[in-house]
């Protein structure tokens, strides 16, 4: 047979059907809402009766013309809710067939995400999750949430020469390079030096913990010397941050040898002004004393966290 439109899907069709507990009463309640009394066909001891004349629908409400005794078997069959009762066919069901909602924790099969394909390294920055923000359900980057971990972490020694540093003069200490010793491991992009004016850069922005230590001389003289962290954020004023201060009595040694170790947490919101350098002060004369074997005198830095 052919249809104009779309053919229909192949399947049975029932119809509803209500029963009555019945009384001495011409009022009675449907299950379902109609129209009129046109939409349904009712039966009283199974002699159909004539819409309108026998009775009247309106809503759910039914109300005959003439009241039913306790003993009748009254029952209605729904004209206008002719049912489907076949499941529709594959794929054709779309997003606009489901309620809002309609789709709820029970309807989703256990294995929704153990049954696809497992994710064999870290998410891309732009991988996006699923989250609940107060009961609605959001999609974030894997960037905004991955946080954790040490992502940064570098080392840095003074091992070309000692530095001399003249009496009473606030000196930055040069000549930095990364440490290049066995099994030394660097993570991330690490510091930038600048090899003219003895200043640090970082990579990125966030919390680092920074480091110094370094070994001192000083020939047979009575004085303190102090190993400072600068750091400047515009990139132009720099002000000491952390000092770490020792004193020298002189024994009549021509080689009297202290270290200092000092550090500071730093946050870094803009590489390109938040920088720092390692400046020495002696009350008089001295050396910042290297060994070209190992790390005497060293920079660390770690990255700790976003900022």
């Amino acid at each position: 047979m052919a249809y104009i439109g779309k053919n229909p899907a192949d399947s049975f069709i029932s119809f509803v059907k209500q029963d009555f507990s019945v009384s001495a009463t011409t009022s009675y309640t449907l299950d379902n809402a109609v129209t009129n009394q046109n939409e349904i066909a009712l039966f009283i001891n199974h002699v159909r009766q004539e819409p309108t004349t026998a009775y009247t629908a309106s809503g759910t409400s039914l109300t005959l013309t003439s009241a039913t005794a306790s003993g009748d078997d009254m029952y209605c069959v729904y004209l206008g809710m002719a049912k489907q009762t076949v499941n529709p066919s594959d794929g054709s069901v779309g997003a606009s067939q489901l309620a809002s909602d309609a789709v709820t924790a029970a309807k989703l099969n256990d294995d929704i995400i153990s049954g696809t394909t497992a994710l064999a390294s870290e998410p891309d920055d732009t991988d996006e999750f699923l989250v609940s923000d107060a009961g609605t359900l959001k999609r974030i980057d894997y960037s905004l949430i991955k946080g954790g971990g040490i992502t940064e972490a570098d080392m840095w020694n003074k091992r070309d020469s000692d530095q001399s540093i003249s009496g009473d003069t606030t000196t930055t200490v040069t000549g930095w390079t990364r440490v290049t010793g066995t099994a030394f491991g660097k993570l991330g992009t690490g510091l930038s030096y600048n090899s003219s004016d003895g200043v640090f850069s970082f990579p990125s922005t966030g919390y680092y913990l920074i480091g110094c230590s370094l070994t001192f001389r000083d020939n047979a003289n009575n004085s303190y010397m102090s190993n400072q962290i600068h750091t400047t954020t515009n990139n132009s004023s720099y002000g000491v941050v952390a000092m770490a201060t020792q004193f020298q009595t002189a024994d009549g040694s021509t080689n009297l040898f202290t270290s200092a170790y000092t550090q500071y947490l730093l946050d870094v919101t803009d590489t390109s002004n938040v920088k720092f350098k390692i400046r020495v002060f002696g009350q008089s004369a001295f050396e910042v004393d290297v060994d070209t074997d190992r790390a005497s005198c060293f920079i660390t830095s770690v990255r700790l966290g976003d900022t």
